[in-house]
C-alpha cells in the first residue's frame, strides 16, 4: 500500500508540472507573435510604393582611338595607302597639302667686299588626293616646283622647275600588298639653258622646255605598303615613254632620242620605286624615294637610277628649312652621274588630313564632385 501511495503522488506531481510547461510554452509563442506581427511587410501598401531619394554619381573612362584628326600635331603623316585601307568611318575622299615658299635677297651699297644685288623665290607645292572604298584605293599625288633668282645687270635665272603627277589605283589582297597599276608623268614649266656655255642666253639656246623632255611611266604590279613611312612597288610590267615635242630639241642623242626628228621614244621594261620616310627628330625627318626602271628590249643591265632625297626641318608652325639632292643616271641620254642641290628656309603651311603618332588620349565625360 505504501508503494501505491508513493506512485499515486508522484504521477499527480507529474501532471501539475506538465500542465505549467504548456502554459510556460504558450506564452513563448504569443510573444514570438507578436514580434513577426511587427515586422512583417504590408502586401497592401505595395500598392503605392514610396522611393527614397539617392545621388548617384558616375566615374568613368572613355577611351577613344584618333583615327583621323584636322588638328596639327607635332609629327604630319600625310594620308598613305596603309592607313587609308584601316579607317572605317563613312569618309571616302580624303587630301592633304603641303605648301612652301622661299625668299632670298641681297643688297649692296659701296660694299668694299663688292657684291651683286639679287632676289630669289622659290615655290613648291605638294597634294596628296585619295579615295577609299572598302579594299579599292585611288591615290593621286601632285608635285609642283618653280623657282627663280634675278641679279642686277643679268637676266633671270630659273632655280627649280618641276612637274610631278603621279596616280595609283590599289586593290587591297591582305598582309599589306595591294594589286596595283597605275601612272607617272614628269616635266617642266619653262625653257632650260646651260648658263656656263651661254651666261646671257637667247631662246635660240634653249636645251629644254615643257615636254622637252616629258616623261610617262605606266605600268601594273605589286604595292607593298607595311606602314605609313615604307612603301614598294614593283611592276614587272612597265612602258616608259619620253616625249621631246620641240622640233628643235629633236636631235639624235639627246634624252636618248635614235634619230632626229623623232618626238616619241617608247621602252619596255620593268620599274621598282621605294619610299622611305625617316623621323630624325621630333621636328626633322628625311624622306628618300630612290626608282628604278630597267629595258627588256635594248641592254637590260643598264638600269636608270633616280634618286631624291629631301630633308625637313620644321622650327614652327610657319617656319621651314627644306634641303633637297636629286641623282639621276640614264645611260641613254648620258654617261655621267647628274646631280641637283637646293637649300631654302622659308615660310610653309600644311592642311588637310593627317594622322597623328599618338593614336590614343583619354576622355574623362563623368567625375565624381
Amino acid at each position: 500500500m505504501r508503494n501505491l501511495s508513493v506512485f499515486i503522488a508522484a504521477f499527480i506531481s507529474i501532471g501539475v508540472f506538465a500542465q505549467k510547461d504548456k502554459n510556460v510554452l504558450s506564452q513563448i509563442d504569443s510573444i514570438s507573435q507578436s514580434r513577426w506581427n511587427s515586422n512583417v511587410l504590408d502586401l497592401d501598401s505595395l500598392a503605392n510604393p514610396k522611393f527614397e531619394k539617392f545621388e548617384v554619381r558616375f566615374k568613368d573612362i572613355i577611351i577613344v582611338p584618333e583615327e583621323v584628326s584636322v588638328v596639327k600635331s607635332e609629327e604630319e603623316i600625310p594620308v598613305t595607302p596603309y592607313n587609308l585601307v584601316r579607317l572605317k568611318g563613312p569618309m571616302r575622299w580624303f587630301y592633304y597639302g603641303q605648301n612652301n615658299l622661299v625668299f632670298n635677297q641681297s643688297s649692296f651699297s659701296n660694299w668694299n667686299s663688292g657684291g651683286n644685288n639679287n632676289i630669289g623665290v622659290i615655290g613648291k607645292v605638294n597634294y596628296n588626293i585619295s579615295y577609299k572604298n572598302r579594299r579599292h584605293f585611288l591615290d593621286n599625288n601632285i608635285q609642283l616646283g618653280y623657282g627663280f633668282v634675278s641679279s642686277q645687270g643679268e637676266s633671270s635665272r630659273k632655280t627649280e622647275d618641276y612637274i610631278n603627277i603621279m596616280t595609283n589605283y590599289g586593290y587591297d589582297i591582305g598582309r599589306n600588298f595591294f594589286l596595283s597599276t597605275g601612272f607617272q608623268f614628269l616635266s617642266q614649266f619653262s625653257a632650260g639653258y646651260n648658263y656656263t656655255e651661254t651666261p646671257s642666253p637667247s631662246f635660240d639656246d634653249r636645251i629644254s622646255r615643257f615636254m622637252s623632255p616629258g616623261y610617262v611611266y605606266a605600268g601594273v604590279g605589286i604595292l607593298y605598303n607595311p606602314s605609313e613611312n615604307f612603301q614598294v612597288i614593283f611592276r614587272p610590267v612597265n612602258g616608259k615613254f619620253t616625249f621631246v615635242t620641240d622640233p628643235y630639241l629633236q636631235k639624235a642623242g639627246r634624252y636618248g632620242l635614235e634619230k632626229d626628228g623623232q618626238s616619241v621614244r617608247a621602252e619596255l621594261g620593268a620599274l621598282v620605286n621605294i619610299l622611305y620616310r625617316i623621323n630624325l627628330y621630333k621636328d626633322i625627318n628625311l624622306v628618300n624615294q630612290v626608282n628604278f626602271f630597267s629595258n627588256y628590249i635594248n641592254h637590260i643591265e643598264r638600269v636608270d637610277i633616280a634618286y631624291n632625297g629631301t630633308l625637313n626641318i620644321k622650327f614652327n608652325k610657319f617656319i621651314t628649312t627644306v634641303i633637297s639632292l636629286d641623282l639621276l643616271y640614264d645611260h641613254d641620254q648620258m654617261q655621267k652621274l647628274q646631280l641637283k642641290q637646293t637649300l631654302g628656309v622659308g615660310f610653309s603651311y600644311n592642311l588637310g588630313f593627317e594622322f597623328k603618332e599618338k593614336n590614343k588620349k583619354m576622355i574623362k565625360p563623368f567625375v565624381a564632385s
